[in-house]
């Protein structure tokens, strides 16, 4: 046999990527129909005892701040439309199994899988490794997506004990949501802190 050793180091690395005897393909899915597939698969997994055979099921996502119509909003965007991530182990010839192929074609909004002749391609390495750092962000505090706010910029209070006052961006926390602000304040420069949404950029 002339196959090339896997080091102890390639096996650590595929070990913390991928459950044992499983790897990650791409499943294509209806538009907007990621969450239901996945909740679905998931749900048919476990009822058929599956588990052996599919591991996770990942739709990932990034949390962002939005402001609409003064509002501060919290929204999830999909970083993959159109695809799900699974986690499953295959046949020697590279064919998915049998009991797995049926519980995912009979799954509403489901195309196929990357690949070709029901032999699906398993994603490299390093693909698996950002395509679950992106799921892992998800879950962190969401930073701020429609107000360009940067340290330096002159913004006006718009709310607040502080309404009306204008000032210099001194610093922005995106994680909590706040900026601080230099104002005058009878005659002395002097920081306060606002959220995101009780600004106005000064052009």
């Amino acid at each position: 046999m002339n196959e090339t050793p896997q080091t102890s180091q390639d096996s650590a690395v595929t070990a913390t990527i991928s459950a044992p005897g499983m790897k990650w393909y791409v499943l294509r899915v209806a538009s907007n129909k990621e969450e239901q597939v996945r909740t679905t698969l998931e749900r048919k997994v476990k009822i058929e005892g599956l588990e052996h055979r599919v591991g996770r099921v990942l739709v990932p996502t990034l949390k962002e701040k939005r402001m609409k119509a003064g509002i501060l909003k919290i929204v999830e965007r999909k970083l993959y439309p159109g695809y799900v991530f699974v986690e499953m182990s295959c046949e020697e010839d590279g064919s998915i199994a049998e009991a797995v192929w049926f519980l995912t074609k009979e799954t509403s909004g489901v195309g196929d899988f990357i690949g070709s002749d029901n032999k699906p391609t398993s994603m490299p390495d390093q693909d698996v490794v950002g395509m679950l750092a992106a799921s892992e962000k998800a879950e962190e505090q969401p930073g701020l997506s429609g107000l360009n706010i940067h340290k330096g910029d002159q913004v006006k209070i718009n709310d607040g004990a502080f309404e009306s006052y204008e000032g210099e961006v001194e610093e922005v926390d995106e994680k909590r949501g706040m900026v601080s602000v230099i104002v005058t304040i009878f005659g002395r420069s002097t920081p306060i802190e606002v959220g995101y949404w009780q600004l106005e950029k000064v052009e």
